[in-house]
């Protein structure tokens, strides 16, 4: 599997859950090497690691161990990624789960056992399972905790007629905080298990979520579809390249030179690589370059002259210059001022 990434979306909602609890965001950005500009787009992408230094700075900054639960209790889905408002939109519950497991790498990618669904059903004994089947879940087992947390407190809160979650087992051992679990859960637990489960009410699979809302559905995963092709793309060499000088655009230090000793590899090596692709650095760079400024300037969060800094632009006249050889338009034109 190639480098693992988060939607940022996804780490945007636990920064500001972590500040909302005492962190300060400053700290937390620095602490896991993340450029807030990055942040802006929901459907940006970072490196998995950084999600990870971020989960573990903010546990650390707010003094609360149990973050990560009590970030899944309280956070929607919906705020902050596309496939949160899938979910929602589909028309019950066995429908929602197969469209988490489509579009769920875009929140976040993960390496699963055989390759299959990250999340799998299972009869034993009777009972209906609910695995949750990516490797080594105790690298990091606040994923484990925060994706739990959603599952359970999410079904209580938006469906409290109908019991979702009767058992909880996890693969990672008993933490000093766990009253935290009992408390959010509310329901038996059991450490140190084999795999990550929540055993479910049989009768939640036919709770209807949004059955009539199918043209809704469909402009979302149309939606999901674009995000999901545009994540293919990220793993061509062109789009490791892009993810690299996203967070270093606004430095300057965007030389082919610096993104060749990074991937570790030689200046002549990455531009054949380029060619193979039928793309030259020069052009990564430049395409890039008039993304970010499209993004900026119609969000309108940022003004002219910051956009052009941020996207590495040390002259506004010189940045002025390139956006109307990108769009026919001046970046006032395009920000409407």
């Amino acid at each position: 599997m190639s480098e693992a990434t988060v939607s940022a979306g996804y780490a945007k909602a636990l920064l500001d859950f972590a500040v909302s609890c005492g962190a300060d965001e400053a700290q937390l950005l620095r602490r896991a090497d993340i450029g807030g500009e990055i942040l802006g787009d929901q459907d940006n992408r970072l490196p998995f690691a950084r999600y990870v230094a971020l989960m573990r700075a903010a546990k650390d900054e707010s003094g609360d161990p149990a973050l990560a639960l009590r970030f899944g209790a309280a956070s929607d889905f919906r705020k902050f990624s596309v496939v949160g408002l899938i979910s929602h939109a589909s028309a019950n519950m066995v429908e929602a789960l197969m469209q988490l497991n489509r579009y769920g790498r875009l929140v976040v990618e993960v390496e699963c056992a055989g390759d299959g669904p990250r999340f799998q059903l299972s009869e034993r004994n009777g009972e209906r399972w609910m695995y949750d089947c990516r490797l080594n879940p105790n690298d990091f087992p606040e994923l484990t905790e925060s994706t739990w947390s959603r599952f359970i407190c999410w079904t209580r809160r938006d469906f409290p007629d109908v019991t979702f979650a009767l058992e909880a087992t996890v693969t990672h051992a008993e933490p000093e905080y766990r009253a935290v679990y009992d408390e959010l859960w509310q329901v038996p637990i059991t450490f140190s298990a084999e795999r990550n489960g929540i055993r479910g009410n049989p009768a939640w699979m036919h709770v209807q979520i949004q059955p009539e809302s199918r043209y809704v559905f469909g402009v979302l995963t149309e939606r999901g579809d674009a995000l999901l092709e545009e994540l293919e793309a990220s793993k061509t060499l062109r789009g490791r390249i892009e993810s690299m000088l996203m967070p270093l655009l606004h430095t300057g230090d965007v030389s082919i030179d610096a993104i060749a000793a990074k991937l570790g590899v030689s200046r002549q090596t990455l531009y054949r690589n380029l060619k193979g692709e039928d793309v030259t650095f020069e052009q990564v760079l430049d395409g890039l370059r008039q993304k970010m400024a499209l993004d900026y300037l119609r969000g309108k969060r940022v003004s002219v002259n910051e956009t052009a800094y941020l996207v590495g632009f040390s002259d506004p006249a010189s940045f002025s210059r390139a956006f109307k050889r990108w769009t026919g338009k001046s970046p006032r034109e395009m920000r409407g001022v």
